[in-house]
């Protein structure tokens, strides 16, 4: 068995995005190869959290697939 290593990262997105809008970018993150799971609360919609694969996924990638979509987003340090 492999052990996989995975990383979180947290975005903040400036824009108050609709819930629709919100969903929109999860599933784009959902689709990146080595993303592992997406989390984005109603109570705290400016944060969206990625776990992903760094052997196969990179921090900035995700970064650019959020700005790629139209929504000023920064990578948050923990």
């Amino acid at each position: 068995m492999n052990d996989i290593n995975l990383a979180d990262i947290s975005l903040h997105i400036d824009e108050n995005l609709s819930a629709e809008q919100r969903g929109m970018v999860e599933e784009s993150l959902r689709a990146l190869d080595g993303v592992v799971s997406v989390h984005n609360s109603d109570k705290t919609p400016h944060l969206v959290v990625v776990e992903y694969d760094p052997s196969v996924m990179d921090s900035q990638r995700i970064l650019n697939r959020v700005t790629a979509q139209g929504a000023h987003a920064q990578l948050v340090g923990l």
